[in-house]
Order: C-alpha cells, then sequence, then structure tokens
C-alpha cells in the first residue's frame, strides 16, 4: 500500500497494515501537509524588545514570546478590545488563487503521499484570540448576539479555504480549536450545541461533500465533546496529550464512532521524563490500543517541551516496533 492509502486505511478503521506515520527528518512520513501563502494585503511585523519578541497575524492581532522560548506566545494586544469595534474588522482574504498555488502545484506532483491542508485555527480558536480568552469567556454569557455575529464572520473565512483546499487537491483539511482545560472543556457541553455545533457541522459538511477528511487539533481533555465533535464530522482527533483521558477508553470511544486518533506519545506526562522504559512502553500501548485507527507522529517544538530528540527517536523506534 502506499503511504496515502495506509493513513485512508487508519482513517477508515479497515485494512491498515500499520499505523500512520508523521515523523520529521530522515523518518517516515505518510503526510504532505501543506498550509496556503499568507493572504492577500497581509505583510507581517516582527520585532524583539529586550527579552521578548512581537508580532502580528492576519487577523490583526498582537502577540508576544519570550526570545528563544515556545513557538508561539501568548496575546499581547487582542484586535477587538471593544465590541463597537467589530464592524471595522477587516477579515484576511484567501480568496485569491495565488494564495493557494504552491499548494495546488505540490499536491499536482504527490502520488504516494497523504495530502492534507492546514487551513489554520478555527471558530473558537480565532475568536478567542481577538477578544482574549478571559473576556471571551465571559461574552459567551454576556454577549451572546455579538459572539454569534463573530463566529459567523470567522466561519465564511474558513468556508473561502475549505472550497480552495478542495480546489487544490487536498485529500483532508486540518483545523485546530484547543477546547479543554486538563480535565475537561473550558466551557459546557450545552454551551458547545448553542454557538458552534451548527456552524462546525455546516462546515465540515462542505469539507465531506468535496471529498476531504476532517482533522481536529485540540489540547486539553475534550471528553465530553467528542461525541458532538463527531457528530459535526471530525474524522480524525490530533490529540498531543492523549493520557488526559484514559487512553483505552478514549481508543473504544474513537473506535465506535470510526475515528482515528494522530498524536505523538504524550507530551505532557511522558516524553518529557526521559525515562527510556516509560517512553517505550507508552508508545506500544498507544499502538496497541489503537491499532487501525492510529497515525503517530512527533511533536513539532521539542525545545519548547523540554524534551530532547533523542528521547523523541526512541518513541518512533518503539512504534516502528509495535
Amino acid at each position: 500500500m502506499t503511504s496515502r492509502e495506509i493513513v485512508l486505511a487508519n482513517l477508515a478503521g479497515r485494512g491498515a497494515p500499520r499505523c500512520g506515520l508523521t515523523f520529521s527528518g530522515e523518518r517516515v512520513n505518510d503526510v504532505l501537509c501543506l498550509g496556503p501563502r499568507r493572504p492577500a494585503g497581509y505583510e507581517p511585523r516582527r520585532w524583539v524588545e529586550g527579552r521578548l519578541e512581537y508580532y502580528d497575524d492576519e487577523w490583526g492581532n498582537l502577540w508576544s514570546r519570550m526570545v528563544g522560548g515556545c513557538a508561539k506566545g501568548e496575546i499581547h494586544q487582542a484586535r477587538l478590545s471593544d465590541w463597537s469595534e467589530l464592524d471595522e474588522l477587516r477579515l484576511p482574504d484567501y480568496t485569491q488563487p495565488e494564495t493557494w498555488a504552491d499548494m495546488a502545484e505540490a499536491f499536482s506532483r504527490e502520488t504516494e503521499r497523504y495530502r492534507m491542508a492546514a487551513i489554520g485555527g478555527w471558530i473558537f480558536d480565532n475568536a478567542r484570540y481577538l477578544r482574549r480568552l478571559e473576556v471571551y469567556l465571559l461574552d459567551m454569557g454576556l454577549y451572546p448576539d455579538e459572539l454569534r455575529r463573530l463566529h459567523a464572520m470567522v466561519a465564511s473565512v474558513y468556508e473561502t479555504k475549505i472550497r480552495a483546499a478542495a480546489a487544490a487537491g487536498a485529500d483532508g483539511i486540518l483545523i485546530g480549536e484547543d477546547l479543554g482545560t486538563q480535565t475537561g472543556p473550558l466551557f459546557s457541553p450545552s454551551m458547545f450545541r448553542s454557538y458552534f455545533k451548527p456552524l462546525y457541522t455546516e462546515l465540515l459538511r462542505l469539507a465531506h461533500e468535496a471529498g476531504m477528511a476532517v482533522w481536529l487539533h485540540s489540547c486539553g481533555q475534550n471528553w465530553l465533546l467528542i461525541d458532538d465533535l463527531c457528530d459535526c464530522g471530525v474524522d480524525a482527533f490530533q490529540f498531543d496529550q492523549p493520557l488526559v483521558y484514559d487512553l483505552e477508553a478514549l481508543a473504544a470511544r474513537l473506535k465506535a464512532r470510526g475515528a482515528a486518533l494522530w498524536s505523538p506519545v504524550d507530551i505532557q506526562q511522558v516524553l518529557p521524563t526521559g525515562d527510556r522504559a516509560l517512553i517505550e512502553r507508552e508508545a506500544r500501548r498507544m499502538v496497541t490500543a489503537f491499532e487501525g485507527h492510529l497515525i503517530a507522529k512527533n511533536y513539532p517544538d521539542l525545545p519548547g517541551i523540554g524534551v530532547a530528540a533523542e528521547w523523541d527517536q526512541w518513541a518512533y523506534e518503539a512504534i516502528l516496533a509495535g
């Protein structure tokens, strides 16, 4: 089987000879994952002041990060400090063909690997940054009409991205929402159903109608939302901390819902320990639990989680060995 066929078999839970693999460097990578060029009219800014590096994003937010620290950092100044600014919010423009030209060209040449379009964040992800998380969570109770309007505006950008990714030849899209805390979702399942489920369902329907699978990244523990997310159309869950769940229970739930896991060996409780025996044991445990429904990966920012490349290699070799 080709790499693409192996990934498709794991997504479908049928006939995979091994788990899918997406490891960097000279290791096996079954997926070609590409994003679009920056949106039309956006020129990024980045500068350093003392120990902090500042940069903006295409939505108009200003970020800061410690120089030499984690890659992303935190919101320094949100674009929508007040709801009165909503009418003036300029949405990033992903409608121009040249924005997707590199992806389309690369996908047209790829004959072996699964073609994934990384289309950015998602509705909660972008909206919470535009307001700052602590303000956004208050908005859910205090400003429902304004929040729904913002969500619809964000969703319109992702509708454009989904259609463009399909036209570029993607097999699947990767979206990202950090929905959970260490112990559960950031908001109740009823709030998810009210604020997000209809928009998720419509957008993911468009992806499926275009023949693309949907891969969702989310940090935290999202057990109470998994069934709703599957209802919306999520095909694979990218969890970096699978051990915030009961691993075997999570495997059973995803298999029952026809979904796959895309995950490294746990980046919170296992990889940072540097304990080779533990890393190898947990790698084998993950392969066994999710057999036929697993795409295993490395974590892209090892310095940001205090993990040596050698420790990551132990995980990779244990996964290959099964």
